[in-house]
């Protein structure tokens, strides 16, 4: 029986032997591209690479990829535990054919690979195909190629667009696919075993392995119509899921009894002293805490915190169903759910290195999250007692339901629970449809919305770089290029020249000007022409790999192409930029030096004037993590120690332990940028920017801001060089200045200033008695300060009291209720072009004035709204000229009330 990484590695050395290329699993956090949550299939690191506006130094390709499927358009998250394929987190192996070989190929790879090297039996697979349309003849090729490599005619089906058609949206690369299909049962002679069950209901004849053929290219030539184009380079792309391979391997029935995951069922059963019993709802649990346990590691060691939108809401879903599982359903106490990501990393950090770098993260940001979700659970009950209490008897609708769930992680069993205990008793699958029905209509929208912002390349740019050479870039070495020969002018589409006054764009064969990239600001600068042409590169960007794009200003002359001009960068702007590029570096080994090594970049930004870095941590910094963090960076740059760049191939860079940046794509060969430290090296990362060639180059540092952007991600921001000092000597003289103010000396500054904070609190503090007491009408009014009104045997004060903060507002209700002792009082206070009221009634008078109805009729006069209990309401508007009205109209509603 081979073990699931057996497979692994047989899938990926059989595509090695045959020309591909092994390629690292990408990151679950997609590179540049918001229109996935979660990377969640096999090609989403190559999909730039098939659309041709990526170019890789291979065309064959084999990968193991890292998948999660929840949210958005693949959504798995509510059938993980039901059935037995259903996963969040799962592994896509799949090689890939960029332009390189076809149908045939493919076709007899997934044939010897199934059963020569795995021994699969023939008679129990079956292969399906494109049935054709109106659109696009039947797939008689791939039907020819699979007889050709044995499959029996009589195996070989036919299914419509559904089934054996992908695309990957309405326009775009597009093609047939070829399914294979194995049959699960006892023997291959089974009645079951039959064409007619292959797509059918069930999983006895299971789905294993996908071939997608992207053979056209689909485009709008009118609104709502399409026509499709054959492709000029066909391309190959397939996916085949390991957790199935290693069901049909082992002989088991469900993905959750191979040695890929039952470990982890185990583990959760030993934490609750239970057996693992599949069918029962204890089983269902372990199935669901184990599944979410591998998306929970994964997703963080890649870059993912739990959080309130987009993939980090995602992913505190899920883990918020595994923890409501094991504690509603498995009786779990405390923290637990941390343990079992803890067993993941242990279980799978051979082959995924990178757990085992980000255990001690995982481990924070599991507890966190479990620990929040306890109050949360809580709050989400009481909303649901308040929701209840809201429609007094009648059954709520869903979707106030599902916003529960959905807002507040109240768990929809508990909702179901709470229904039946109202005396609302509905059967689960109808209330699962109209659950679920309603839930969607909430969510419909957010992973749309994302993929829709996403700008559409200009395909100038992918027929540009299709056409010419790479350009040259010589920024490394230098700033000045006196040879660059223009190779295309754009302005919206190519033209043959810019003029005097125009806007567009240049392509250079070579080129000094760093291009926006890994969150380096592209360089500006000057272009100079044969005879005095002059242009400003306003900015300088990569629009698809591998083509250089200088945005650009002509202010005098013109440039066409085939001229050859000087390129001249910004020395002094690319300086800085050089400097805070180099001074990122050193704070992230800074930042992992002090915090841990849980810490990893979660974006950038270098630019001239500031560097901005975003990285995982999990509370805000201390003022002596801060200094010691930059009292680190500034020692390394009075070090003044080398900046060494190396050029290496991918895989031999990360064994040397260079740090690769999530969210970011490297090509085959990268560069490795090192810093030597006291001992070894203090920081090295993958990196193609600028830098400096020592640490001393870099000035000083100094950070000026720390804040938290996300759950689990903070922000800093920082400079260096001339604008650190600048900040350096505001402060001094900020400093000077307070001391010469305040005549003091520096040292006893601080405690100067703390005295003058008491001294002003208790200034504030006397000062707002001393209104208290003038509010009150102790100092004047009748004789004995009542100056309360009669209205049908009742007294009413009604009074304005600004000048008064809230607190004191109240506290002076309070004051005037037990002076009139029986009655009614109302203030009223403006500040700032706001107003506010409050109604106090005495006990004995709530059944007849309650204090809420007063509150709802003096309300509106100020234009607001207010409510409250029957003894004490508030109300706020945002008219305050009406305030007198409002006060005086309080005794007409008091009488109307009495009467």
């Amino acid at each position: 029986m081979m073990t699931g990484d057996e497979i692994r590695e047989a899938f990926l050395k059989y595509f090695e032997e045959h020309g591909h290329t092994r390629v690292r699993s990408s990151p679950l956090l997609p590179a540049n591209d918001p229109t996935l949550l979660f990377t969640n299939a096999g090609m989403n690191q190559f999909k730039d690479v098939f659309l041709g506006a990526e170019k890789r130094d291979y065309v064959r390709a084999a990968s193991s990829q890292k998948c999660v499927r929840a949210g958005g358009k693949h959504n798995d998250l509510d059938e993980v535990g039901k059935t037995a394929r259903h996963h969040t987190f799962f592994e896509m192996l799949g090689n890939f054919s960029f332009g390189n070989y076809f149908k045939e190929d493919a076709i007899k790879f997934a044939w010897e690979f199934l059963v020569d090297v795995l021994s699969l039996d023939p008679a129990r697979l079956w292969f399906t195909v494109y049935e054709g349309d109106a659109e696009v003849s039947p797939d008689e090729d791939a039907e020819r190629f699979w007889e050709q490599v044995g499959a029996p005619r009589e195996r070989i089906l036919r299914f419509g667009r559904k089934d054996n058609f992908w695309q990957m949206g309405e326009t775009g690369p597009c093609g047939p696919c070829s399914e294979i299909h194995y049959y699960m049962g006892e023997s291959p002679d089974d009645p079951e075993n039959s064409a007619a069950n292959v797509n059918g209901p069930g999983d006895t004849i299971m789905e294993i392995w996908n071939l997608v053929f992207m053979q056209f290219e689909r485009s709008e030539i009118a609104p709502g119509k399409y026509e499709l184009e054959s492709l000029p380079a066909p391309s190959v792309d397939t996916g085949a899921g390991l957790e199935r391979l290693a069901v049909v391997l082992q002989g088991v029935k469900s993905n959750y009894d191979t040695d890929l995951i039952r470990p982890i069922v185990n583990f959760t059963a030993k934490l609750a002293d239970r057996n693992y019993e599949p069918e029962t709802k204890e089983g269902f649990a372990m199935r669901v805490i184990a599944d979410h346990a591998r998306a929970t590691a994964f997703a963080i060691a890649d870059g993912i915190v739990p959080g309130n939108e987009g993939r980090n809401y995602v992913l505190r879903k899920i883990m918020r169903r595994a923890i409501y599982q094991g504690r509603h359903t498995l009786g779990l106490e405390g923290v637990f759910f941390n343990q079992v990501t803890n067993f993941v990393v242990d279980f799978m950090k051979e082959t995924y290195p990178e757990l085992e770098v980000q255990r001690e993260f995982i481990e924070k940001m599991v507890s966190l999250e479990e620990e929040r979700f306890g109050s949360t659970l809580t709050v989400g009950l009481n909303k649901l007692d308040e929701v209840f209490a809201a429609t007094k008897g009648a059954m709520p609708e869903f979707k106030t339901l599902a916003r529960l769930y959905d807002t507040f992680g109240t768990p929809r069993d508990l909702i179901r629970v709470g229904l039946e205990e109202r005396g609302f008793v509905i059967d689960e699958d109808e209330f699962n449809r109209s659950f679920d029905a309603a839930l969607q209509e909430l969510q419909q929208t957010v992973a749309s919305e994302k993929g829709e912002a996403k700008a559409k390349t200009n395909p100038v740019y992918t027929e540009i770089a299709g056409r010419l050479p790479r350009p040259v870039f010589k920024g490394y070495e230098t700033t000045t290029v006196t040879d660059a020969k223009v190779v295309a002018v754009i302005k919206g589409s190519e033209v043959e020249s810019l003029n005097e006054g125009d806007e567009g764009e240049l392509v250079l064969d070579r080129t000094p000007f760093y291009a926006e990239s890994g969150g380096q600001v592209g360089d500006v600068g000057l272009l100079i022409g044969p005879t005095s042409e002059l242009a400003a590169v306003l900015d300088t960007y990569a629009p698809v790999q591998g083509l250089i794009v200088h945005k650009v200003r002509v202010d005098k002359g013109s440039f066409r192409v085939g001229d050859v001009i000087e390129a001249e960068v910004d020395v002094t702007k690319r300086d800085a930029t050089r400097r805070n590029h180099t001074a990122t570096h050193l704070m992230h080994a800074a930042l992992r030096e002090v915090l841990g090594t849980h810490v990893k970049q979660a974006g950038s930004v270098v630019a001239p004037n500031y560097l901005r870095f975003d990285f995982s941590h999990y509370q805000p910094l201390t003022a002596a993590e801060k200094e010691e963090i930059e009292r680190l960076v500034n020692y390394y740059i009075l070090r003044n120690e080398p900046v060494q760049t190396d050029e290496m191939q991918i895989e031999e860079a990360m064994r040397s332990g260079a740090m690769a940046l999530f969210g970011e794509k490297y090509g085959d060969k990268v560069r490795v940028l090192s810093i030597k430290g006291l001992e070894g090296v203090f920081s090295k990362e993958l990196c193609g920017g600028t830098h400096v060639r020592a640490t001393g180059d870099i000035g000083l540092f100094k950070i000026t801001s720390d804040e938290s952007i996300a759950s689990g991600v903070r922000r800093i921001r920082a400079i260096t060089g001339m604008d650190a000092y600048e900040r350096f000597r505001e402060a001094e003289l900020l400093v000077d200045g307070l001391s010469s103010g305040l005549r003091t000396s520096r040292n006893d500054l601080p405690a100067t200033v703390t005295r003058l904070q008491d001294e002003l609190k208790k200034a504030r503090r006397e000062a707002e008695e001393l209104r208290l007491k003038l509010a009150s009408g102790a100092g004047g009014g009748s004789a004995n300060g009542d100056e309360s009104r009669e209205v049908a045997g009742v007294k009413v004060l009604a009074r304005e009291a600004s000048g008064l903060d809230a607190a004191a507002m109240r506290q002076l209700s309070d004051t005037l209720l037990a002076r009139i002792k029986s009655g009614v009082v109302v203030l009223g206070r403006s500040s700032d072009g706001k107003v506010s009221l409050i109604v106090r009634t005495s006990a004995d008078l709530t059944g007849k004035v309650p204090a809420g109805q007063v509150i709802k009729e003096l309300a509106p006069i100020i234009g607001g709204r207010g409510g409250g209990k029957a003894d004490m309401a508030e109300g706020g508007g945002t008219q305050p000229e009406n305030l007198p009205a409002a006060l005086q109209k309080s005794y007409e509603v008091v009488e109307r009330l009495l009467s």
